[in-house]
């Protein structure tokens, strides 16, 4: 598969910059379909799916403003930021209707941009989307908020921890919090949002009591042992959204993209077929 692209958009709402590169894979011909990675994801993530759709739809897998290669601009990160940025990357590849693919967070940003431009979404696919308030959330990842401070000390402490931690079998979990760390730390988009959602009242942009007025036609895709995003949200989005459908995938959790491509698959080119 080809390597990642990069084009420079125009900036409007995103800070005073002029412009900004957004970092893409593109394969396929025919039907345009806009993919949207998850948190801590990029556009790779959907090569798994790439390959199983083939030529068959022109596929556009985006690094997300903060996120991947795209640019990673010093400002408070929101979903409205978000939206600007897939706005300027269609514009600027000359696309102007397209069907969005979200994951996750990108489920979160797609739904937000359908609502914001319906004129310019063909279809909604949303997998395990995000976006649907839920003050259980709140408070889940303060313990994490140490891996974000800006000092060596972190890093430092790490790195002692190991040696220590292989003696007593914990060795794998150090490493994961030392992958975590890195990764939010390249991922400023990431931090941004971990660091500005921790109150309920926070949740200031989910999408749940707006997303009735969308009429684009949408396939809501969930795992059944998906313990990321609950069940009841995909359900949300499916009862919310006019004539949505819902479709579970058996034993699958929220990795879909990379480790249920062929599930995906099967399901989105039924959806796009008669449309496209």
């Amino acid at each position: 598969m080809s390597a990642k692209q990069f084009l420079n958009v125009r900036s409007d709402l995103v800070s005073e910059q002029n412009s900004h590169t957004a970092a893409y894979l593109e394969q396929g011909d025919g039907t345009p379909l806009l993919m949207l990675h998850g948190f801590l994801g990029d556009a790779t993530n959907w090569r798994p799916l790439m390959e199983q759709l083939g030529n068959r739809v022109r596929c556009i897998g985006l690094d997300l403003l903060g996120f991947g290669d795209s640019a990673k601009p010093p400002i408070r990160y929101d979903i409205a930021q978000e939206v600007a940025f897939v706005h300027q990357v269609l514009a600027a590849l000359d696309i102007e209707s397209c069907y969005i693919l979200g994951h996750s967070f990108g489920g979160w940003v797609g739904a937000a941009y359908a609502l914001a431009y319906p004129e310019a979404v063909k279809g909604l696919l949303l997998a395990a989307p995000a976006g649907i308030r839920d003050d259980s959330f709140c408070g889940r990842y303060d313990h994490l908020r140490p891996l974000l401070w800006q000092t060596p000390a972190i890093a430092w402490a790490l790195k002692v921890a190991k040696p220590i931690a292989s003696l007593i079998g914990q060795r794998p979990a150090v490493e994961q919090i030392a992958w975590f760390r890195r990764e939010l730390m390249a991922q400023p988009a990431a931090c941004s949002f971990l660091l500005d959602r921790l109150r309920p009242e926070d949740a200031i942009d989910t999408v749940e009591k707006e997303i009735h007025r969308l009429s684009v036609p949408t396939l809501v895709i969930t795992g059944d042992r998906d313990e990321t995003i609950p069940l009841w949200h995909s359900q949300t989005y499916a009862n919310e959204i006019p004539h949505a459908q819902l479709a579970i995938i058996p034993n699958a959790d929220h990795a879909l993209p990379q480790k249920y491509a062929a599930e995906l698959a099967h399901l989105i080119l039924p959806f796009l077929a008669p449309r496209a």
